[in-house]
C-alpha cells in the first residue's frame, strides 16, 4: 500500500583619523596664511571687519571639528562591534539532539502486508497500554496479521487495529507489551500553534528508521481531501521534510511535544517539495478516547452541500460585495439542516460559461461567531461541537438577516 498524496575574534585597529580632518587643517593653515598677507596689506580701516569674520570662521570650523571627532567615535564603536562580535553558530537549533534521543523511543516503524505486497509508515506510543496512533491511509489496506511494529531497539511485535477514523486518516493499533516497554508521547495544544514556529518530523522515510528532520509552521488552517467529498479541517502547513513513509509520525515542537501527525506532502514527483500537512494534535487527543473504546468517532453533521461566497455570486443575488459567507445550494433529505428549515438554492444562473445554483440561504455565523467561509464553520463545529448538540446559526435569507435552531446528526460512515 502506498502513501495518499495530496494536495575568532580578530586583531583591533587603533581608530583612523577622518581625510576631512586633515582637510579642515590644511585650510586652517591657509586660512592663516591668508590672513597674515592680508593684514600686511589692508588699511587698518578694514581690519576689525576682517576680525569679526575670522571669528565667525573659527567657530564654524570648530563646530565642523566636533562634528567629525563625533563621526569618528562612532566609527570606532561600530569598528569594535563588529571585531568582537562573537559569529552565530546556526549548525543546529539547540534542544533537538535531546529531543530526537526523547522520541527514539517512541517513534515506530509500521509494516503493513496488502494484498498486494508490503509497505511501511510511522506511528508513535500513545499510552501505556500498547495502543499506537498512525495515520489511517497507512493500515487501511493491511491483510488479516499483517501488521508489525518496531521499535528502536529492534523489537518486533505484532499489532491489530482497534480503531479508526477515516474522516480524519487517523487509526489506533495495539500491541502487546509490558508498561516498561512503553514510552508514550507526551500530546501538545495544537491551537496554541503559530506561523512561523519551529517544529521537528520523526517517521521512517523510504523506511530509514529514526529519521528527523526540522522545518517551520508554513500556514495553519489548511484543508485535506477525505472520504466522501468531505474535508479533514484545520490542518498544519510545513516545510519540515516530509516524504513516503513519514505517514503517522509525529511532528514536534521544540518542548518536545506531539502537535501534530505527519500525513500527506504536495508534490508532482512522489517525493518531497517543501509543502508537507499534519493532522492537528487537538484532533488525536480529541479522537483517541473513542476511537480505543468504540473502534470509531463520529463527527458532527449539518447534511448540506454549498460553496464560499464570490463576487460573481454575490452580484447574482444582489448581496453586498462586503458579505462574506457560505451558499447553501441543497439540503440532505432528511437531514439536520433540511429539519431545520434552511433552504438550498432555488435559481439556477450562468457564471463564465457554467450553470451555478443560487438563491439558497447564506450562512454567515454561528452562535455568534462570525463565518467567513464554509472551512471556518467546519472548524468551529469540530473543534467544540458534536452530534445531537444545538446550533444557532445566522443566515442571510433573501437578503434579510435571521437565526435559524438545529441539532446536529452524526455523519454517514465513510
Amino acid at each position: 500500500m502506498g502513501e495518499e498524496w495530496f494536495y575568532g575574534p580578530g586583531s583591533r585597529r587603533a581608530p583612523q583619523r577622518s581625510w576631512l580632518t586633515y582637510i579642515v587643517i590644511a585650510v586652517l593653515i591657509v586660512s592663516n596664511f591668508a590672513v597674515t598677507y592680508y593684514f600686511a596689506i589692508t588699511p587698518d580701516s578694514g581690519v576689525s571687519e576682517l576680525r569679526d569674520e575670522i571669528e565667525e570662521l573659527n567657530e564654524r570650523v570648530e563646530a565642523l571639528q566636533s562634528q567629525i571627532q563625533a563621526t569618528n567615535d562612532e566609527i570606532s564603536d561600530l569598528r569594535d562591534l563588529v571585531i568582537t562580535q562573537e559569529p552565530l553558530n546556526v549548525s543546529y537549533l539547540p534542544g533537538l539532539n535531546p529531543i530526537y534521543n526523547q522520541m527514539r523511543g517512541s517513534a515506530v516503524l509500521i509494516t503493513v502486508r496488502t494484498a498486494s505486497g508490503i509497505a511501511s509508515g510511522s506511528g508513535f506510543v500513545y499510552d501505556y497500554e500498547g495502543r499506537i496512533i498512525t495515520n489511517y491511509h497507512v493500515v487501511e489496506r493491511a491483510i488479516e496479521g499483517g501488521i508489525t511494529v518496531t521499535f528502536v531497539d529492534g523489537i518486533i511485535v505484532p499489532a491489530e487495529v482497534i480503531g479508526t477514523d477515516p474522516y480524519s486518516d487517523v487509526a489506533v493499533i495495539d500491541v502487546d507489551l509490558s508498561a516498561s516497554m512503553l514510552k508514550p508521547v507526551k500530546m501538545g495544544d495544537s491551537s496554541s500553534l503559530l506561523v512561523g514556529e519551529w517544529v521537528i518530523a520523526v517517521g521512517n522515510p523510504f523506511g530509514l528508521a529514526d529519521t528527523m528532520t526540522a522545518g517551520i509552521v508554513s500556514a495553519l488552517g489548511r484543508q485535506m481531501q477525505a472520504p466522501n467529498n468531505y474535508r479533514i479541517v484545520d490542518v498544519i502547513q510545513t516545510d519540515a521534510a516530509i516524504n513516503p513513509g513519514n505517514s503517522g509520525g509525529p511532528l514536534l515542537n521544540l518542548d518536545g511535544e506531539v502537535i501534530g501527525m505527519n500525513t500527506a506532502i504536495i508534490s508532482e514527483v512522489a517525493q518531497f517539495s517543501g509543502v508537507g500537512f499534519a493532522v492537528p494534535s487537538d484532533t488525536i487527543t480529541r479522537e483517541a478516547p473513542f476511537l480505543i473504546s468504540e473502534g470509531g468517532y463520529d463527527h458532527p453533521w449539518l447534511g448540506i452541500e454549498g460553496f464560499d461566497l464570490f463576487p460573481e455570486i454575490k452580484e447574482a443575488m444582489d448581496l453586498d460585495e462586503s458579505t462574506r459567507g457560505f451558499l447553501i445550494v441543497s439540503v440532505t433529505t432528511g437531514g439536520p439542516a433540511e429539519q431545520a428549515g434552511l433552504r438550498g438554492g432555488d435559481r439556477q444562473v450562468t457564471i463564465d460559461g457554467g450553470t451555478v445554483t443560487v438563491g439558497g440561504d447564506v450562512i454567515v455565523g454561528a452562535d455568534d461567531v462570525s463565518m467567513k467561509d464554509f472551512n471556518d464553520l467546519m472548524v468551529y463545529i469540530e473543534r467544540n461541537l458534536g452530534p445531537g448538540d444545538p446550533l444557532n446559526l445566522r443566515i442571510l435569507r433573501d437578503g434579510v438577516e435571521m437565526d435559524v435552531e438545529l441539532i446536529l446528526g452524526t455523519r454517514p460512515s465513510a
